[in-house]
Parts: C-alpha cells; structure tokens; sequence
C-alpha cells in the first residue's frame, strides 16, 4: 500500500505549489518565473481559442467579426498585455523579497496562482457576458 504523501507530485502541484522556492539571487526568481510562461501562455491562449469560439457562436456579428481587421489586432494586444503582467509578476516578486527580506519566502507561488486565476477569468469573461446579452436579447425578443 503505498502512503499518499509520499507519492510523486503532480504537475498542477509542480506548477502551483513549488515546495522548495527559495531563490538564492534575482537570476534565480526570474528563471522560476520563466520556466512557467510557456504553460502560462498555453492555458491562456486556449482560453482565449475557448472564448473565440463561444463569441463565432453568440456573438451578434457570427463569423463577420473575424472578419474585421480590428480583431486580430485586438487578439494580439490582448496576448501581449497578458505576458506584461507575467513579467511584472517576477518584478514584483523581486520587489516584495527586496522590502520584505527574509519573510517573502513564499510570494512567487502565491502571485503566480493568483494571477494565473486573473487571467484566465479575464479571457474567459466574455462568454458569460454574451450568454446574458443573447438570453437577454432572446427573451426581450430583440433580433440581432
């Protein structure tokens, strides 16, 4: 029988809930911050396919929207903003370690899952927010 807490960490628990971060200089908080953007930007992106997808369906424009240039542009902003604030996420840690000293031992995980959480609820907002407009639209029985 073998004892839970000794089994191998999963990959959420890797990426989530480092047990060890105790970075020993600034180069050491930047690589742990940088070894996570491509996950990052993974589960981002596919949210943000995710959202796509649901406005093809629910938004009033259907497949006309993706037809103005204005789109991708704003697709490509959208992608560039997320990967400022992930890069802000390990100037801040660095910030936090530099004021806080010996008690910010833990702050990267923590900003990492909050911000984590904040991004994927931002790109995944508009899908509640057209889902209300459409069943709105429905039931006041405007046409699109």
């Amino acid at each position: 029988m073998s004892d839970t807490l000794s089994a191998a960490p999963t990959a959420v628990e890797k990426y989530f809930f480092t047990p060890l971060y105790y970075p020993r200089g600034p180069f050491d908080v930047i690589f742990w911050w940088e070894r996570r953007r491509l996950a990052y930007n993974v589960c981002v992106g596919t949210a943000g396919l995710a959202t796509l997808v649901a406005m093809l369906f629910l938004h009033p424009m259907g497949l006309g929207l993706f037809l103005e240039p204005g789109t991708y542009g704003v697709v490509l902003l959208y992608g560039l903003a997320a990967n400022t604030c992930y890069t802000a996420g390990s100037a801040v840690d660095l910030l936090l370690r530099r004021i806080l000293g010996i008690r910010a031992p833990d702050i990267g995980p923590v900003l990492l899952r909050y911000g984590f959480v904040f991004s994927m609820g931002l790109t995944l907002l508009p899908i509640p927010v057209m889902l209300a407009v459409r069943t709105a639209m429905l039931v006041l029985g405007i046409k699109p």
